[in-house]
C-alpha cells in the first residue's frame, strides 16, 4: 500500500524520539491504523466539487505507536526503532537506528568517500520542513547528524536511496523531487505533537 510505505520511508529520515515522552501502547497504535484505514477509504471515494474537506488528526504517539506494534515489516529492514515528531510550523524531526554497513557495501568506495568508515548500526537523526499543498509535496532537509555528528545533506540522500529503492525503482526516492500526495490528501498540517491530514 503506497501510503504505509510513504510513512515508512519518512519515517527513516524525518523520525525523532518524543520529545513529550509519549508512551507507546498498542492501543494507540490501533487508534492510528483506524484513522489510516479512515484516510484510505476516504482516498477511494470518488470526490465531488462541493464536498466539505474531511481532516484526519493523527498523534506523534499514535504514529509511533503503529510503527513499533503494527508496522514492523512495513519498515525497510536496516531500520530500528524508527520514530517521528511533528515540530509544528510544517517542521518534523526523526530519529533511526540504520545499518551502515548495508549501505556501505553496496559499492566499492574509495578512500575520499566518507560512507567508507562508517560501519554498525547507529542513530540517525534528521530535521526539515514538510511542504504541502493541492495535492503535491516536497520535504526540505534543515539538518542530519549520525551518532551526533553532523552530516552532509549527500550522505542523507545515499542512506535515502539505499533503504527506498524497489524492483519497481531503483534509483529509491530523491529527497528533493516533488511527490503527489496519496488517497486524495490535499494537504498535511503540522503543529507540535500532532498533523492533520486534510482530502
Amino acid at each position: 500500500m503506497r501510503l504505509l510505505t510513504a510513512v515508512a520511508l519518512s519515517t527513516v529520515l524525518f523520525a525523532s524520539q518524543q520529545a513529550n515522552g509519549s508512551k507507546l501502547t498498542k492501543e494507540l497504535g490501533d487508534r492510528f491504523q483506524t484513522k489510516l484505514g479512515r484516510i484510505v477509504q476516504n482516498g477511494q471515494t470518488p470526490r465531488g466539487k462541493s464536498r466539505a474537506a474531511l481532516s484526519t488528526q493523527v498523534t506523534d504517539a499514535e504514529l509511533n505507536s503503529y510503527l513499533r506494534y503494527q508496522a514492523a515489516d512495513q519498515v525497510p529492514a536496516g531500520i530500528v526503532e524508527p520514530e517521528i515528531n511533528a515540530v509544528g510550523e510544517g517542521k518534523v524531526s526523526g530519529r533511526a537506528v540504520v545499518d551502515l554497513d548495508a549501505v556501505r557495501k553496496q559499492k566499492e568506495r574509495g578512500w575520499l568517500d566518507p560512507m567508507g568508515y562508517l560501519t554498525g548500526r547507529l542513530p540517525l537523526t534528521a530535521r526539515g520542513r514538510l511542504v504541502t499543498e493541492n495535492g503535491k509535496g516536497r520535504f526540505e532537509l534543515e539538518g542530519a547528524e549520525l551518532s551526533g555528528v553532523t552530516i552532509p545533506k549527500t550522505l542523507v540522500q545515499e542512506l535515502l536511496t539505499f533503504y527506498s529503492k524497489t524492483a519497481e525503482d531503483p534509483d529509491g526516492i530523491n529527497m528533493d523531487d516533488p511527490f503527489d500526495l496519496p488517497a486524495q490528501i490535499r494537504e498535511i498540517r503540522v503543529t507540535p505533537g500532532t498533523a492533520t491530514i486534510v482530502q
